[in-house]
């Protein structure tokens, strides 16, 4: 298996911290030199490893921050394609 290349160029913040010291943590983090994303999961101490997770575009991340605020996010998404 190929190894994984990552790089975080921001770390924005710590959400929390397991009892083993794993940080679950909002970083910008590029994934095969690739533009860096929003990125959420779960780091070890060194951040050597990490958990699953989820990358967000700058438009996801707004989409988000409109949900959580209570706003209907700006609607660009064609429905009639969803399942």
């Amino acid at each position: 298996m190929a190894e994984l290349k990552f790089e975080i160029t921001k770390s924005l913040g710590v959400l929390s911290e397991n009892a083993k010291g794993w940080t679950k943590e909002l970083n910008m983090v590029s994934w095969s030199e690739h533009e860096p994303k929003y990125d959420i999961r779960e780091w070890s101490p060194d951040h050597t490893r990490m958990g699953k997770g989820v990358t967000l575009t700058e438009e996801e991340v707004n989409a988000l921050r409109a949900i959580l605020n209570g706003e209907e996010p700006e609607d660009d998404i064609d429905e009639s394609k969803m399942l």
